[in-house]
């Protein structure tokens, strides 16, 4: 049975004029209720009809970038390299592709209503960046979404996040696992036996894998994985702060700091300094990312470098054609492991 606009307007409990401006984008609408009649065309799959049907399976000259955090270089980074990819000779003949960055803030319904709304622009190409929530129910949305929209003909890449395997996409990941088992590895050749880890939020696949990297290295060793040696948080300097602060009341006796990121990183190495604490003498700390302030900071941060940039530049080729997928439409990207002053053999 077709789907009509007076059947959202139903579920969604607003009139149909309401939904008509909600999907012509031209009127003010209030934020809960773009979000109600969203949620409601995605639930009962509605298209438009009449004449509009014909161009529902062409697609515009839009391509959407989804990240958690546009003030986060880690995103930045990549949102600036997939949109050089997308415009001028990426783009159509005789024209341009236009970018649009989709902040969610890390909120999972923001992430579905911004999907949502590319469908119904029918976007040329999606490009999800980040790790994914470990959420069952929010995982089979993203599924459903993703699918629809490759079915509609868009391209739809996932850079820095696992693959979704039947959707259609392409997933450009990053080896997180990997990276965290080295970064651990070389501060256990060090001679660091007790080690904090401030990991990232548990719902994060990027966090479970970081992790699971970490705890790797450990067994490796023969070393304990100590629960009390681990505290999660946000990936911000804050929580870097804050983590460390708690680890030093734990275990005062820690002599090395694996960060989740690299601004993490910095958040400990100010909770280390105002704790009389001196770094690497007294607490090696290390990062995740290489991103771009790692190398200025005092002493230089040891880290993990993960290829953002070019990550983020062959995610934009993909998605506008002018790259074929890799094979099978997964590939794993690696790090390299970036020893500086930030880390040094343990001395107490």
């Amino acid at each position: 049975m077709t789907v009509t606009l007076a059947d959202v307007a139903a579920r969604a409990q607003v009139s149909p004029a309401t939904v008509s401006r909600v999907l012509n984008g031209k009127y003010p609408v209030a934020a809960s209720t773009r979000e109600r009649v969203l949620k409601a065309v995605d639930e009962l799959d509605y298209v438009l009809n009449g004449p509009a049907s014909a161009l529902a399976a062409a697609t515009s000259d839009l391509v959407g970038i989804l990240v958690h955090d546009i003030a986060d270089p880690f995103f930045g980074i990549l949102a600036r390299a997939i949109q050089s990819e997308i415009g001028g000779s990426g783009g159509r003949a005789g024209g341009e592709r236009l970018a649009v960055v989709c902040n969610t803030g890390g909120s999972p319904e923001r992430e579905l209503t911004h999907l949502t709304l590319l469908q119904r622009q029918r976007a040329a190409a999606v490009v999800l960046t980040g790790g994914a929530v470990e959420d069952a129910p929010h995982a089979a949305a993203v599924s459903t979404k993703l699918r629809k929209l490759t079915d509609a003909g868009t391209r739809v890449v996932l850079c820095g996040r696992p693959p979704a395997p039947g959707t259609g996409a392409i997933a450009l990941d990053f080896d997180n696992r990997g990276g965290a088992r080295q970064l651990t590895g070389h501060l256990i050749a060090l001679g660091h036996r007790r080690l904090g880890c401030i990991a990232g939020p548990r719902e994060r696949t990027t966090t479970r894998h970081r992790l699971e990297g970490h705890r790797e290295a450990l067994a490796a060793a023969g070393l304990e994985d100590d629960p009390h040696l681990t505290v999660h948080g946000h990936y911000d300097r804050r929580s870097g702060y804050e983590a460390t602060v708690e680890l030093l009341r734990r275990a005062p006796d820690l002599t090395a700091i694996v960060a989740a990121n690299d601004t993490v990183a910095l958040g400990a190495c100010a909770a280390l300094r105002e704790s009389g604490l001196r770094i690497p003498e007294d607490v090696s700390v290390a990062g995740f990312d290489d991103l771009p302030f790692g190398i200025d900071a005092v002493p230089p941060l040891t880290t993990v470098r993960l290829p953002l940039a070019e990550a983020g530049a062959r995610a934009g080729r993909i998605a506008t054609g002018r790259e074929e997928p890799p094979p099978g439409g997964i590939t794993t990207l690696r790090g390299e492991l970036m020893v500086r002053g930030s880390t040094a053999v343990p001395r107490r």
